[in-house]
């Protein structure tokens, strides 16, 4: 059984986990310091960067259709 796998697999979860659990308790500590935002202002941003993701990812959609029909590749599903 290879070793090497295992051994990158949990030292990838354990950074990941210590990483997610940092930035957890920065956020929650940046709440409690008394650094409040207006509401409509977060969420005026978060729908914004909505907006831009789902631009983007119809525009990587038509990229993605208009490269396959000029390399006249079949988009059949059969």
């Amino acid at each position: 059984m290879e070793w090497i796998p295992i051994v990158f697999v949990i030292f990838k979860a354990l950074v990941l986990g210590t990483g997610m659990f940092y930035a957890i308790k920065w956020h929650y500590d940046q709440g409690k310091k008394g650094k409040i935002q207006e509401r409509r202002a977060v969420l005026r941003a978060a729908g914004k960067v909505a907006a831009i993701f789902v631009l983007a990812l119809l525009a990587l959609g038509l990229l993605t259709y208009v490269i396959v029909t000029r390399l006249s590749l079949d988009l059949g599903l059969t």
